[in-house]
């Protein structure tokens, strides 16, 4: 929910399957919700929220995947060729369960689950 629609639009034009949270679910859901339905479908949750990673520590998960955007402005007409590569270079891990964290100078990728003291 705390990323703009368009995001869909911009990645069908990728070839990319995407829907938008408030197509499918409560705009009002909590967190865990979301990622239930993502690990139910296999979806990968791409948010703005860093709420989504902590949750994927704390809970030692293995899935889903997320993709977080730690950036100022998460458009796609500011970040969306990042976010192109950043799926189609990490797929893989993605389909295996990953956190994948853009950053404004740095992707970062770390493989499910996340365990205390251990960085990929």
């Amino acid at each position: 929910m705390n990323l703009t629609p368009e995001w869909v639009e911009y990645l069908a034009e990728q070839s990319i399957e995407a829907l938008h949270w408030s197509i499918v679910g409560d705009p009002k859901a909590e967190d865990p919700a979301i990622m239930d339905y993502a690990r139910k479908t296999g979806m990968v949750v791409f948010t703005h929220d860093l709420d989504f990673g902590n949750i994927l520590a704390v809970t030692h998960a293995l899935g889903p995947s997320v993709i977080q955007a730690r950036v100022e402005d998460p458009v796609p007409e500011v970040i969306g060729e990042a976010v192109v590569s950043a799926i189609r270079d990490y797929e893989a891990d993605l389909q295996r369960g990953a956190l994948i964290t853009l950053d404004p100078d740095r992707l970062r990728a770390r493989i499910l689950p996340i365990l205390p003291g251990l960085r990929t």
